[in-house]
């Protein structure tokens, strides 16, 4: 709607008196079109919305971090990342599974505050549907969830045995008895989705939240030297050259925080 001016309608002069209002029109008008002009300047201008923020620790040590950077990423949202310091009680506790809670990663975005991985996910699902981070066969929509779901809640042998470090490697690493169980069942999930879906991602050509989540345990699997048979091995291959995880991950080998009690015993 175009801005009010408070130019008042014209009535027109009688002609006898036209030679004498020509130069009053003239002047009306102008001042009418300045007043315009400065109305239309003073209107409130929109602003672009501002770009969400993803908070998050570590690049080499924190799979959750990892987690929701592929999620952002996945979605297309415009966003900027916020260092926390490894340094950080909160943080070190939580990269060091001392924490039963864990509020990294956390997106702010329009005056909102979402911190759970999973939330996070479906938030930015709901944002940007097109983005396909859940399939949208609903039966494929709930098995993503549910085994999303269980990398959340699950696998808690296989976190402290093998921790996420992408500068580290471990050729020949033995794997004790209960972290091996965690492998067993990730890798039948794994070859369940790429028979049923066709892959190369775990529900099919496009990566999803599942492959968000399943994401670090590839990186912990190179770094470990976890022999798998070949369709594991090949969807690992799949997800390590995907775009986004190689950026983090070329950030990772150049940042200078180090963790001295997860980096000793190794």
């Amino acid at each position: 709607m175009p801005a009010p001016t408070d130019t008042p309608a014209r009535v027109r002069p009688a002609k006898a008196s036209a030679a004498k209002a020509g130069p009053a029109k003239a002047s009306a008008a102008k001042a009418g079109a300045a007043k315009a002009g400065a109305a239309k300047a003073g209107a409130p201008r929109i602003k672009a919305a501002p770009k969400a923020v993803l908070t998050i620790s570590s690049k080499n040590y924190s799979s959750w971090s990892l987690r929701g950077y592929l999620l952002c990423r996945m979605a297309g949202i415009d966003f900027e990342e916020a260092r926390v310091s490894a340094d950080d009680p909160s943080i070190r506790a939580e990269l060091l599974l001392q924490s039963s809670s864990f509020l990294v990663p956390r997106l702010d975005h329009e005056g909102m505050r979402i911190w759970d991985t999973l939330a996070i996910a479906e938030y930015l699902n709901e944002l940007f549907p097109e983005a396909g981070l859940l399939p949208k066969d609903r039966a494929a929509r709930a098995h993503c969830r549910a085994i999303s779901g269980e990398m959340h809640s699950g696998f808690a042998n296989l976190r402290s045995a093998l921790p996420m470090s992408l500068k580290a490697h471990h050729p020949g690493f033995k794997v004790w008895a209960g972290a091996q169980g965690d492998i067993l069942r990730i890798v039948a999930i794994w070859r369940e989705c790429l028979k049923t879906y066709g892959g190369p991602y775990l529900f099919g050509t496009a990566p999803t939240v599942a492959d968000a989540m399943y994401a670090p345990v590839c990186t912990r699997f190179r770094t470990y030297d976890v022999p798998l048979e070949p369709v594991s091995a090949a969807y690992c291959q799949t997800m390590l050259a995907f775009a986004p995880l190689r950026d983090w991950t070329a950030q990772a080998l150049v940042e200078p925080d180090e963790m001295e009690e997860l980096d000793v015993e190794f």
